[in-house]
């Protein structure tokens, strides 16, 4: 009596860990370091890959509306760093797309942009370009398109942010989504200010102390920076990313231009600057020469 051939089954594929969404490029989780080699997930990587998605939930819908709009979308991403959003976001999003959506990834140093350029080769993400420059050089940089749909910027450290809001108005922005860093230029003028200042207000106590100044000058920086969006007929919301236990600098800005009237917000920068001796700061909070 023949006995049928024993075929052995497979082995069976790893099971993913729920927080891993459907087609997603497992290769790309390993290669972000997010996924392990067999395809698990340890507390630092599922911390990383959590904040990634809350940022992709706000993100998300801003480039449907642009499609609503236009056939194709296009991003920057300001301080890539390792490109954690711009891999992700493409993965998600962008590889499903047909035409010439794209996605840029701003980075100064040179072997991130090199490591980003080869892993987005190796993936077949076609979308996806790298370019070696400061977001203050990419203003004026002739390897980007004039205007840009979306622009984001995560932990842009110091004054980067505000180069990407310049970014952003220079190039058209429709949407702008910011997740501000340390900012010591603000809190530097509050401080060389503060002799003068102190006898004129008692408000000015909220800055008299050193670890005060830091710390109002950094959130003073970022109410000046919405307002400077709302100057310019940008809606804005300001929110949290992520829970206050994963880090302090979490405050999420996001901007959609509704071409809003500007008098309003421009006069009320230019009073809260003066209010806090911040004159000098005209140009870096700048609004447009007319405003409605």
């Amino acid at each position: 009596m023949k006995h049928a051939k024993h075929t052995p089954k497979p082995p069976a594929s790893p099971e993913l860990p729920p927080e891993v969404r459907p087609g997603q490029s497992i290769e790309l989780l390993k290669e972000l370091h997010i996924l392990t080699r067999d395809g698990k997930l340890n507390q630092d990587s599922r911390r990383k890959l959590k904040q990634v998605y809350h940022l992709y939930n706000f993100i998300e819908p801003l480039l449907k509306d642009v499609l609503e709009q236009k056939q194709a979308v296009s991003l920057v991403d300001h301080g890539a760093g390792k490109s954690y959003l711009g891999f992700i976001l493409y993965d998600l999003f962008f590889k499903g797309l047909e035409g010439n959506s794209h996605i840029y990834g701003i980075e100064t140093r040179e072997e991130l942009v090199a490591r980003s350029t080869e892993l987005a080769a190796r993936l077949g993400f076609g979308g996806m370009s790298f370019l070696p420059l400061s977001v203050a050089e990419s203003t004026t940089s002739r390897e980007l398109p004039e205007t840009i749909d979306i622009v984001t910027a995560l932990h842009a450290c110091n004054t980067a942010t505000d180069d990407a809001i310049d970014f952003a108005l220079k190039k058209q922005a429709r949407h702008m989504v910011l997740v501000p860093c340390c900012q010591a230029e603000v809190a530097s003028v509050l401080r060389k200010n503060k002799g003068k200042e102190l006898g004129r207000s008692a408000l000015t106590e909220i800055w008299r102390h050193p670890i005060h100044t830091r710390e109002f000058g950094s959130q003073v920086t970022n109410v000046l920076r919405c307002l400077q969006l709302e100057a310019h007929g940008y809606q804005v919301t300001v929110t949290e990313l992520v829970g206050w236990e994963h880090s302090m600098k979490n405050e999420l800005i996001v901007a959609t231009y509704k071409n809003l009237p500007r008098r309003r917000p421009t006069e009320r920068l230019q009073e809260v600057m003066a209010e806090l001796g911040l004159d000098e700061m005209k140009q870096r909070f700048y609004t447009p020469v007319t405003a409605d």
